[in-house]
């Protein structure tokens, strides 16, 4: 239990920053429909989902490989030098690449090459974040979530200050976004640097081959998987546009920003959980630490899911300040995709629960599969369902697609690492889950008034629902 406390201390530590940054993202979003006409934001949107691709490309999976490595090693500054001149090497060279052929690449990812400027700007966002990712690792692993918070929200005000001060006073238009990533980005390395400096002064260590081949061994099959894993949330975009036109995947990407409140929970999660079962893996009792964990997380999951899922439509629909509204009333036809989405990153909590299977085994390589597997039942999903029921399609395919991944490695997990999960306590958390969600569909005959009370009423004992069963001894099967 002492352990578990611990995860969940580490978690919200690691999530005060991954809080504030999705906040804040989510929080300018109204402020760039304010300032940007609908096509800069969607150049803007495209930059940043091929970002996120080549992202994956530019770090090759070496943080995984540096938690992996630097873990069970007592010379942990070998394993950072390696990781970080690799990535230092394959940044160099990448941008390179882009910076010479942005023009062509522009016209590519379809923005234009009159936006070939936006390109080598986001190479400068590229290059700089590789150069954060291993520092940032480093901290995890050594259980330091406090400086991990403080550079991580020190780089969010930057970047929010920047957004602001280019956007708002300076007027440089879309530009203003990138420029005021790359100031987070420095802000960042700048307090990264002591860490950074501590591996790299000194001793300098000597290529070891063999460690290094065993670390691009072990990471590139994270490179695929990230790419597969990073399709199933930009892929329905392109499909959309094709299918039901740019002012719907506008409606669209209003609502998708809903989930964002979900994915706070896992990435929180996230953060501290890779480091702790890596950590606890070799106790007598872990797999049924592991086991309790997923437990926890449903708990917690479900009730994030219903009250998000419940509550955030009504709360875009009233009035905060007047006329303003959270989102704008044009964009409500995307509110039936708010579940969906949250429905998928739930999934995906589940999914970084059963991660613990092949990290543990070192068979990372079936991730590839999985995330392809995910990958393949988005595109077919939207291209089955969008035509039918428009947008809403799009929003199925992103439960979908993360409800398959997360079967498959819960069924590859049992086979390579067994944990003898709490299955009937889950089952009657599931069946908790349904029924407040049924009983809240069932108020809406109501009247709207009635039916929030009725909401708030179940969303407030549903915790008591869930410690109740968490607490009752269950005997498993």
């Amino acid at each position: 239990m002492a352990n578990l406390k611990r995860l969940g201390k580490e978690t919200l530590i690691y999530g005060t920053s991954t809080v504030l940054a999705r906040l804040l993202n989510f929080c300018l979003v109204p402020f760039y429909t304010y300032y940007l006409l609908p096509g800069e934001y969607g150049v803007i949107a495209t930059t940043f989902a091929v970002v996120a691709l080549l992202n994956v490309l530019f770090l090759f999976g070496m943080d995984q490989s540096y938690l992996r490595f630097a873990s069970d090693r007592e010379d942990r500054t070998e394993v950072f030098q390696h990781c970080f001149y690799g990535l230092l090497l394959n940044g160099v060279l990448l941008s390179v690449l882009l910076w010479l052929f942005a023009e062509p690449f522009a016209v590519l990812i379809g923005i234009g090459a009159e936006h070939a400027h936006i390109v080598h700007l986001a190479v400068w966002v590229l290059f700089l974040d590789v150069l954060n990712m291993i520092p940032f690792t480093k901290l995890r692993l050594e259980r330091r979530p406090w400086y991990f918070a403080g550079v991580r929200t020190a780089s969010i005000v930057v970047n929010v200050i920047g957004n602001i001060v280019f956007i708002a006073f300076l007027h440089k238009g879309i530009a203003s976004i990138l420029w005021a990533n790359i100031f987070g980005s420095l802000a960042s390395l700048v307090l990264l640097s002591p860490v950074i400096w501590r591996e790299l002064r000194g001793r300098f260590c000597s290529f070891n081959r063999a460690l290094y081949s065993d670390m691009l061994r072990f990471a590139w099959p994270f490179v695929p998987a990230g790419l597969a894993s990073l399709l199933i949330s930009v892929i329905d975009k392109p499909i959309l546009v094709h299918l039901v036109g740019l002012e719907q995947v506008g409606v669209y990407q209003a609502n998708f920003k809903i989930g964002v409140f979900m994915m706070l929970l896992v990435s929180m999660f996230d953060q501290a959980w890779r480091p702790f079962f890596l950590a606890h893996a070799k106790d007598a009792d872990a797999k049924e630490t592991f086991a309790r964990v997923l437990s926890f997380f449903f708990a917690l999951g479900s009730w994030f899911l219903l009250g998000l899922s419940l509550l955030m439509p009504p709360i875009i629909q009233s009035s905060l300040f007047g006329d303003f509204h959270l989102i704008s009333p044009a964009y409500w036809g995307g509110l039936p995709i708010i579940p969906l989405v949250l429905t998928g990153y739930f999934c995906y909590g589940l999914y970084i629960n059963f991660m613990v299977g092949p990290v543990i085994t070192k068979k990372t390589r079936v991730l590839m599969w999985i995330t392809l597997l995910g990958a393949a039942v988005s595109i077919t999903a939207n291209l089955s369902l969008v035509p039918h029921i428009g947008i809403v399609g799009a929003g199925w395919a992103v439960a979908l697609s993360y409800a398959a991944m997360a079967g498959a490695l819960f069924m590859f997990t049992q086979k390579v690492y067994p944990i003898a999960y709490e299955y009937k306590k889950l089952l009657l958390m599931l069946c908790a889950c349904t029924a407040t969600a049924i009983a809240c569909a069932l108020s809406s005959s109501c009247g709207p008034r009635a039916a929030l009370g009725v909401k708030i009423l179940l969303l407030t004992l549903y915790p008591l629902w869930m410690w109740l069963i968490l607490r009752t001894p269950v005997r498993q099967s």
